[in-house]
This record gives structure tokens, sequence and C-alpha cells, in this order.
């Protein structure tokens, strides 16, 4: 069921959504509205989401090669083979990386060639015995040791890692560091990605000031909009193409006005930040009504970030982010980032849940989910443990930048103590780390 935006509930509005309904209904936004595909040279495509299938021309590796440094060589010639008793075989030659596999010499029954790791099997020869294992011959080889002629004996076989006509990655992979290396391997110059997508952030407020008007902060007229610089960094580690509007006055034909330019030029994803409450300079589902837009909610029973609402206008999604610093980075990460994943093709896109043991404790009395900053690291069992990384008022910044996950505190829990177990989702945007 939709509403049109009104600047106050009505009686027929349907109730704060829980967390999990909240992140449901905003990713029901995308559905269907994937960006579009283009071809990404292969170096600019880290980050993206694959739009296609990727198959393999070739195997990998091309030809069976040695995991060892040593003597290529038959199985039979050196069984039984100990110190004692060593197999004396007359070395051909040898094999080194980057050889051309159809020069080499036929190992045959009796004989030996020298080889490098990573470099190509001789024809006739079965076994790689390690140079450890040998006298380190040149023109005849002593081998000492007949463990290598076993199991797969040094011997790394052609297509072990991919084989030719196999699918490689699915659509929707992220392309990481080491999908640019296996993509370089098959010979793919391009690939077929999603387009970036396209986020607009409109932020209002009479209060705030760029950094260029730092003067009247520092005068206590103003306060910087430290979201207009956290926001977009936050997105784009999203893959979103980030555009952020000059803030807006408080009030509706400026926001009106904003809101639709902002349309006009094209975006994939209108996000606000500010103005989502009930005060009286908070305009925007009355700017968005305006433009015909359309709620799909407004409001979730969490804390911080409980004023978030999520609709469409001109059928371009749109979520509305609270403008309080935390809760704007709060429901970011948790609603807007996967959002973004999703328009961009990402088949993961929902935050990683993970169990962890809560060390301090904090009173929740609220029947709501909190979110606690909080840092999550290695106990000395193993189990994930979380320490708050300070104070928890939903104005201290500093706090969510120290932290590395969100504890989830569930709405029946009025006190959350030292040694409970909750569970806590990982920041997108926060790699995990140790010293």
């Amino acid at each position: 069921m939709t509403h049109a935006f009104t600047n106050a509930f009505t009686p027929g509005d349907r109730l704060p959504l829980s967390f999990d309904e909240a992140l449901d209904a905003i990713l029901l936004q995308a559905d269907g509205r994937t960006t579009t595909p283009e071809w990404v040279a292969l170096a600019q495509s880290l980050g993206r989401a694959l739009s296609a299938p990727v198959h393999s021309r070739v195997a990998l590796p091309p030809w069976d090669n040695a995991g060892m440094d040593g003597y290529a060589v038959q199985r039979a010639d050196i069984i039984g083979a100990t110190r004692a008793s060593p197999r004396l075989l007359p070395v051909l030659g040898m094999s080194a990386a980057g050889a051309d596999p159809t020069a080499l010499p036929w190992v045959q029954q009796g004989t030996a060639l020298r080889i490098m790791t990573g470099a190509p099997m001789p024809p006739g020869a079965d076994a790689v015995i390690r140079i450890e294992d040998t006298d380190e011959g040149i023109a005849q080889v002593a081998v000492f040791d007949d463990r290598d002629g076993n199991g797969r004996a040094n011997v790394r076989p052609r297509g072990e890692d991919v084989a030719a006509g196999s699918t490689l990655f699915a659509r929707g992979t992220t392309i990481g560091a080491s999908h640019l290396g296996v993509l370089a391997s098959i010979g793919a110059h391009s690939v077929s990605a999603y387009r970036a997508p396209r986020v607009t952030i409109v932020s209002s407020g009479d209060e705030l000031v760029m950094l260029d008007r730092f003067d009247e902060v520092e005068a206590g007229q103003r306060i910087v909009s430290s979201t207009s610089y956290a926001l977009p960094a936050l997105l784009r580690s999203a893959g979103a193409d980030v555009r952020t509007l000059p803030l807006v006055p408080d009030t509706l034909r400026a926001l009106t006005t904003a809101l639709a330019g902002a349309l006009d030029e094209g975006c994939d994803l209108l996000i606000t930040t500010g103005g989502v409450s009930v005060g009286a300079h908070d305009y925007t589902r009355d700017a968005l009504s305006a433009l015909g837009g359309r709620q799909t909610f407004w409001r979730a029973r969490i804390r911080p970030g409980g004023p978030i609402g999520t609709g469409m206008v001109r059928d371009v999604p749109w979520i509305g982010l609270p403008g309080n610093p935390v809760s704007t980075m709060v429901t970011g990460s948790l609603f807007a980032w996967p959002l973004i994943r999703v328009l961009g093709g990402h088949t993961g896109c929902r935050p990683l849940r993970v169990p962890v043991r809560f060390l301090d404790s904090a009173d929740t009395p609220a029947a709501l989910t909190h979110f606690l900053r909080v840092v999550v690291s290695a106990g000395a069992d193993g189990t994930p443990e979380a320490r708050l990384a300070g104070p928890q008022g939903s104005n201290l910044l500093r706090t969510m930048a120290l932290a590395n996950a969100l504890l989830m505190i569930p709405p029946e829990v009025s006190r959350a103590n030292a040694g409970t177990l909750f569970t806590a989702i990982l920041l997108p945007d926060v790699p995990l780390m140790t010293t």
C-alpha cells in the first residue's frame, strides 16, 4: 500500500516498520531498475558488477606444469629410491617457465629433465621430483626419495583452475582485484558490466554551511554540513556515481525547486537528508508530493535513524535520510548502501550479520531496534567480541568514525548486558583489520 506524501501521519498510515521490513521495502524500490549494461575496459571495471556471465575460451593453466623446482621423470623410474640406493638418471636438458612446450625433449624411461616451478611438463614425464630429494646433478641426477611419485606428483594438470568453455563468473559478480587477474589471464580486454548508479543527494538546513564558510562556524553562527562530505563518500564505496547539490534553504519552494532540478537532470536514485521529521521546517514530504511523489513508508522502529522514508517520485526511487549526522550515516549504511548495490546489479547487497559477544553494557529502554556503534575484534577463544566505540549520542559523529560495526539490540531488550551474544552488522565501507 502506498500513500500520498503529507507532512504528518494520518490515521490510515501504516505503523512504523521494523528494521527488516524497512530494508525489504527499500530494496523493493529497485525491482526491475538495474542500471543498463555497458562495455568497460578491464582496468576500469574494478568494483563494478558483471552484467553477463563470463566464459573462458582457454584452459588455465594451458598445459601440465611443474608445481616444484626439480626434475621431470617417469614415476616408475624412481620407485624405491633411497639415499642408500639412489636412482641415477641422465638429464636431457631443462624446462624453464616460458619454455615452448612443443620444443621439449621426450622424457623416455630411465631419463629426466631439469624443470622449474610453473614450467611446462615435457612429453613422457608424469612426475616431478623436488630438487631437495636429489643431488642437483646437471648431466646426471641421483634421486634419493620416491615420495614424489605418489598422488599428483607435483604436477599441475592443464585446466586445473579453469577448463576451456567453462563459466568463470556469474552475472552480478562484483569485480575485485583477483577477478581482474583471472579475467586478464583469459584475454578479457573488456567486460560487460552494469553502469554505476547515478545518485543525487539533496540536503537542506539553514544552519548548515560548507567548509568555504568556516569563518561563520568559528563565529558560532553556523555548523559544517558534515554529511555533505561523509555521505557521498559512503555511497561511492557502494559503487555509486554521486552528485551532491548545493545546500538548500529551509523553504518549501526552495526544496521543491531543487528536487525538480535534480530529477530533470536525471538520476537512478534520489536521496534527501533532513526535513523528514515533523518540525515546522520539515518540508520534504510536501515538496515530493508537489512533484507527484508517492511514499512506501515513513519511519522505522529503529534508533538512531527512526525518521526515514522511501518512495517513488517521477519513476525514480527516493530515500529520505534523517539530517542528524550519525543517523544519516547509520541509515545510509543500513539502507542506501544496499539499495545502490541492487541498482548496480550486484548479487550481494545485504549487510553481513555476525554473532558477537558484547563486552560492555548499555541501556536501551525504548522498544526499538537499537544500533550501537561498536568495534568488533576476535576474542581469545576466537569468538568475535564487540566493545562500544564511544558515547552513543546521535550527534557524536566521531564514534561512528571509530566503529567498524553496528550492534543490533532487539526491541524487547531494555538493557544490553556484558557477556550477552548479540548480532552485529559490519559497516560496509570499513575494512576489518587488526594491528
